[in-house]
């Protein structure tokens, strides 16, 4: 079984940093949690440490990344994978090195999460009312209108939360939203964003506040000012029935992603975004491209691995 083929060459990586290297304790343990994990993460791939690519050490880096880890904490986990397979290398367990010419984690550029358009949908459904109560329907309304303008316009949690309600122009189909360094950008919204927006400020808005005044455009009960952390649990509880756990962010890369695989250029999604610098927008290429090659290898019949012409060949 692979976990017991990892388990072995594992204690006994371990056993040779106790024995022969003297290492600490504290050294021991951090390397058995990094190398664990490792194994772990090989196993889902049907792998065994033995065989490991140097993809499959990229892949894990990645998904590292990915799950928000910062680098320095990534570069830990890379330096105990590179010390197991010189080991690993020196005792002949294995004929190559994995970790050769992997990059420091330093120079990597993480692929931002985005979810697959059925889940933005299932998301944007999810802002459901608790109860049957006025109260339940009015937060239910803001929700959706939230999620929304998350989605439509690629905004930041923080520019959902200081959006004020002079700023949304609907009968134009735009909102002007203040972003980092208080520059300001206006963003287009669709129709169902707008639809989303105006049925909250006709039915909701007034009901949450209590009629007390407020400059902002989204408000919590009484009037209060939303904190990045409720729009978060917002997200957070409207994907459940997805099947992803997505928050304001993943609801952000994943307009952009759509974007640019409907065609749209690097520029108006730089505009939209609000990036300062080009070369930010660009990794929605890198995005697009990896599920491009994902579709096509689910769905071409020439994607698969193994051949199949005699089988599709046709009379002589």
């Amino acid at each position: 079984m692979a976990s017991d083929a990892n388990a072995r060459a594992l204690s006994a990586f371990l056993d040779y940093l106790r024995v022969e290297r003297g290492s600490a304790k504290l050294t021991i343990a951090a390397y058995t949690g990094d190398l664990a994990q490792f194994a772990e993460f090989l196993e889902k791939k049907k792998r065994v440490l033995a065989d490991a690519r140097r993809e499959d050490v990229r892949d894990f880096i990645q998904e590292l990344f990915s799950n928000q880890l910062d680098g320095r904490s990534v570069g830990r986990k890379l330096s105990a994978i590179r010390h197991l397979y010189r080991y690993l290398l020196l005792d002949g367990k294995v004929e190559k090195d994995p970790t050769l010419n992997i990059d420091s984690p330093k120079q990597w550029k993480v692929l931002p999460k985005s979810l697959s358009r059925d889940e933005v949908e299932a998301t944007l459904a999810g802002a459901e009312p608790r109860n049957d109560s006025a109260r339940a329907q009015a937060l239910a309304l803001r929700d959706r209108a939230i999620l929304e303008l998350l989605y439509a316009g690629g905004v930041r949690v923080s520019e959902v939360a200081d959006a004020r309600l002079e700023d949304l122009k609907l009968d134009m189909g735009y909102i002007l939203v203040r972003g980092k360094g208080d520059k300001e950008r206006m963003v287009p919204l669709g129709v169902p964003a707008q639809k989303a927006l105006q049925q909250y400020l006709r039915d909701s808005r007034e009901a949450l506040s209590r009629k007390r005044s407020s400059p902002l455009l989204f408000t919590g009960v009484g009037g209060r000012r939303l904190t990045r952390q409720r729009i978060w649990q917002v997200v957070g509880t409207a994907s459940l029935p997805s099947g992803r756990h997505a928050s304001p962010h993943m609801l952000r890369h994943s307009c952009a992603t759509h974007m640019v695989e409907n065609g749209a250029d690097l520029r108006t999604v730089q505009t939209i975004l609000g990036h300062s610098d080009i070369s930010t927008t660009q990794i929605y290429t890198h995005v697009a491209l990896d599920r491009l090659k994902s579709v096509y290898a689910k769905h071409h019949p020439r994607a698969g691995r193994r051949s199949q012409v005699a089988g599709d060949r046709g009379p002589d």
